[in-house]
């Protein structure tokens, strides 16, 4: 036993000697996102590899077929129910920026929505002289009428923050107004608003978002606002928002100690802020009769009854009794909770299959459920819940088939309303769920598709996506997130009818069997996420799919610390490696940007002990020479105000320093995603998937 307990502490010391020669960078100067001459190596290396990529023959070809999904104005136009309009944002060709815009619901009901728009956010930018992208927007329910939205330069998670009124269809001549910041907004009343945001020295937490929550009311000067509720500067973050209940406004407070963990407040009598009894992991949806509808990702324990991780409680704010509403069963994950007028709908996966169902209190005090009569095999999701009413809308799709958009009336009958076309004939295209068996024996799902030709013979030019991490799933999409290349409408037209395969990896880190999936690869098991990837992989080559010539794989942000685990891990697996947006430098990354928010995701690399685990798969720190790496893309923005820029940027300079040929672009805006609009987003696609035309189908015409 001492022997053991003296060889582990050398471990963490070695770790921590590796950690402080790693302070010892010759690349920190990359991570000066606007130096110049961080921008001339930016520049440089743009120019190396998009006029490589943009030769090759079939890329106008990909650029092409990539515009006509993205700017397609048959696109399905899912937007959210509130007093008697469908609100929904829109990009198109001769929209570029995009437009607010909203429709009666009986013509959207119908399938003819009449649109007016709101915000024309090309014409603005042009009118104001400014790179605004579309941020988020905040609206007081149930009018809808005073709203605060927000203006990003250039596609940043920071924003500024106007007030708009819908029936003027303008923005409010000395209304309220919030300067850049990464700031949270919630209405009151019409007003009175709820800010956190940065309201100078000492008002963030270490992660760069509010620590403070204040109540500002109209006329009001900003600083003159009163405090309501602080965090610790350790915090994530800290908020106050309001839920509407009928008549009444509840007013909650939020503290969150690390990026999963939640401690939720009620603003009392007096305006005291009294704490709520639930466990860390949790997360309040809303309000419904009096009654806190949560859910939970572990278990709670409360007078003398255990709700088990993965449940929906609902918890009388008043009385203090709390009810069961929905519990998951071992293959399934509830994945959304909206809060109607009188009742819940929930939508939940089932062996990574969406389902969905609406839930009823009866008179007893029980929960009821009915099952929403969708399409199976596919992708549910909640386009819009809520809002006052009890009507919803869903949506499905799958990797084959086209977004639906359906109506569902508050007694669960489902109309279809409208459905995106077919973007490729997937005639021949076939879609089977598979398992492969981890190095811990786990059984781990991935969705295969491909022409039924090429499965058939078999040895196929493969591309395998990935993310594991962040509870967030990776489902068999068509196209309602159309950032993403691996999703059917982009993958069928660009990869599949070319003869390649496309894998979806639902390894652990993400929700597909529940808050338990994402716990198992949480920071000391971090590697369990990377093993998942390498057995499905494995399993791809072992049976005929592919080879490690042929195989080639996707990942962004968390997704591209995947992909820098496998170059530095596995890189005999992989012909090609694509890397978006990635977290690299796990040494650095909670002193850059947000990443102090995501250190209950992986850990704190400056304790010791837990640098010990991180250290063994950074893949920075990992990168060598003299290795079997294949040639990379790595794409990011210099916008990009979450993941830093720095972290591509050192990963591919060290690279080229270790004597390795890789492909590397970085758009000069785009935010986290990338991309600030469609034709950015055909663009970045487009090079994708030249990229792995060449690495895995080789030369030639297309």
């Amino acid at each position: 036993m001492m022997k053991e307990s003296v060889g582990a502490a050398m471990a963490v010391l070695m770790s921590f000697a590796m950690a402080l020669a790693a302070d010892d960078d010759p690349y920190l100067w990359l991570e000066d996102v606007e130096d110049e001459e961080a921008l001339d190596w930016v520049r440089a290396q743009n120019a190396r590899s998009l006029g490589e990529l943009e030769a090759d023959p079939r890329f106008n070809a990909l650029y092409q077929e990539a515009l006509s999904v993205l700017n397609s104005t048959e696109r399905l136009a899912p937007g959210s129910i509130h007093n008697g309009h469908v609100y929904n944002f829109w990009q198109d060709d001769t929209h570029v920026r995009g437009l607010w815009r909203r429709a009666d619901v009986e013509s959207y009901r119908a399938g003819a929505p009449a649109w007016e728009t709101l915000i024309d956010y090309d014409k603005l930018a042009a009118d104001e002289g400014r790179n605004w992208i579309r941020g988020s927007v905040a609206c007081l329910s149930p009018a809808y009428r005073h709203c605060m939205v927000e203006l990003s330069d250039g596609g940043k998670d920071a924003g500024y923050w106007r007030e708009f009124d819908t029936q003027t269809k303008s923005f409010v001549e000395g209304g309220f107004y919030l300067p850049e910041a990464k700031s949270g907004v919630s209405w009151q009343d019409e007003n009175t608003l709820l800010v956190g945001t940065d309201f100078g020295e000492g008002s963030l937490t270490t992660s760069g978002y509010p620590r403070i929550a204040k109540r500002w009311v109209r006329g009001q000067r900003l600083s003159d606002a009163a405090a309501i509720l602080e965090g610790e500067a350790s915090d994530v973050s800290a908020y106050a928002y309001a839920e509407r209940d009928g008549d009444k406004t509840w007013v909650f407070g939020l503290r969150a100690p690390s990026f999963f963990e939640r401690i939720t407040y009620l603003e009392g009598e007096g305006g005291a802020f009294k704490q709520l009894p639930f466990p860390p992991n949790a997360d309040a949806q809303g309000v419904l009769d009096g009654r806190l509808v949560v859910f939970l990702r572990e278990d709670w324990t409360y007078q003398d009854e255990t709700y088990a991780s993965g449940s929906v409680v609902a918890y009388d704010l008043t009385g203090g009794a709390a009810e069961l509403v929905a519990v998951a069963a071992d293959n399934q994950s509830i994945e959304d909770v909206e809060v109607g007028k009188s009742n819940i709908v929930v939508q939940y996966l089932e062996d990574v299959s969406g389902k969905a169902a609406r839930y009823s209190r009866t008179k007893s005090g029980r929960w009821k459920a009915r099952e929403i009569n969708l399409p199976a095999n596919g992708v549910v999701e909640i386009v819009s819940a809520g809002g006052g009413v009890d009507d919803a809308m869903l949506s499905y799709e799958s990797l084959t088939t086209p977004e639906t958009l359906y109506f569902v009336t508050a007694k669960n009958k489902v109309e279809k309303i409208a459905e995106t076309p077919a973007f490729y004939d997937a005639t021949g295209v076939v879609v089977e769920q598979r398992f492969a068996t981890s190095a811990d024996g786990t059984k781990v799902p991935y969705y295969i598709m491909g022409m039924e030709s090429a499965l058939s013979e078999g040895n196929a030019p493969t591309v395998q996506y990935g993310y594991g991490g962040f509870l967030a799933a990776v489902l068999p999409a068509y196209y309602s997130d159309p950032s993403r290349p691996q999703h059917g409408a982009l993958a069928g037209l660009m990869w599949v009818k070319r003869g390649g395969v496309l894998v979806l990896s639902n390894i652990r880190g993400g929700s597909e069997y529940g808050p338990g999936w994402h716990e198992a690869a949480l920071k000391e098991n971090r590697q369990r996420s990377f093993d998942d990837f390498i057995a499905i992989s494995e399993d791809l080559i072992a049976t005929g799919v592919t080879s490690p010539e042929k195989l080639g794989i996707i990942g962004r942000s968390n997704g591209g610390l995947l992909m820098g685990a496998m170059l530095t891990q596995r890189p005999d697996l992989y012909a090609a490696i694509d890397i978006g947006v990635p977290l690299f430098d796990m040494k650095r990354y909670n002193k850059l940007l947000a990443g102090a928010s995501w250190m209950g995701e992986y850990g704190n690399p400056d304790i010791p002990e837990e640098w010990a685990y991180i250290s063994q798969y950074s893949p920075y720190q990992k990168l060598k020479a003299d290795q079997s790496y294949p040639k990379v893309l790595f794409y990011t923005s210099t916008k990009d105000d979450r993941v830093h820029p720095g972290h591509a940027r050192k990963a591919a300079a060290k690279l080229a320093d270790l004597g390795y040929d890789f492909y590397y672009y970085e758009n000069i805006e785009g935010g986290h995603g990338g991309t600030a609009n469609q034709e950015q987003l055909a663009y970045r696609t487009a090079l994708e998937y030249v990229y792995f035309v060449r690495q895995l189908m080789g030369e030639g015409d297309d």
